[in-house]
């Protein structure tokens, strides 16, 4: 069975291990094989921890573990009732929250992330709800050179995580 955690115990625990954190917010996330894909590119990425909703998002099941490579047992996840509030909760606790999203001129690679940080990475279809864009630290974006309008949740969610280990190293 997979283990979830309280938001607060998870970033009191982060905090004190001494390492930066990060950690990933899924924003109605709606595909399991999307889901165990991130999960999967959290772990190997070093993401501290991984907050969902309660309702409304992929569920938890043996598709989602079985595109995850068994990553779903190796990090913490968190359900919480709203995203919003663990925005709240992140900044309250020092931690900048950053939302990847096309609505911005920011690009991605002009964001400092080797402060302790979160990233929001919204649903397939709807991305982030625009009730917590408009409470974030920062929004930025993946450079589009194609004319695709965007990439696959999973994809864009592993370049924000590698650009965070590159500036990491």
């Amino acid at each position: 069975p997979i283990t979830f955690y309280p938001l607060e115990d998870l970033v009191i625990n982060v905090m004190e291990s001494g390492k930066t954190p990060l950690f990933l917010l899924l924003d109605q996330l709606s595909d399991v094989r999307n889901f165990g894909a991130i999960i999967r590119t959290a772990e190997c990425t070093g993401v501290s921890g991984i907050i969902i909703q309660k309702k409304g998002g992929a569920p938890v099941n043996g598709d989602t573990v079985k595109t995850s490579a068994g990553a779903i047992f190796k990090i913490p996840i968190c359900k919480v009732d709203h995203i919003k509030d663990a925005v709240f909760y992140m900044q309250a606790s020092g931690i900048k929250v950053v939302a990847a999203t096309e609505k911005t001129d920011q690009n991605l690679y002009d964001i400092d992330f080797t402060e302790p940080c979160a990233i929001i990475m919204g649903s397939e279809g709807k991305g982030i709800n625009p009730s917590i864009l408009k409470v974030v630290d920062d929004k930025a974006k993946l450079p589009i050179l194609g004319e695709i309008e965007s990439l696959n949740v999973s994809v864009a969610c592993g370049a924000f995580l590698y650009e965070v280990v590159r500036q990491r190293l």
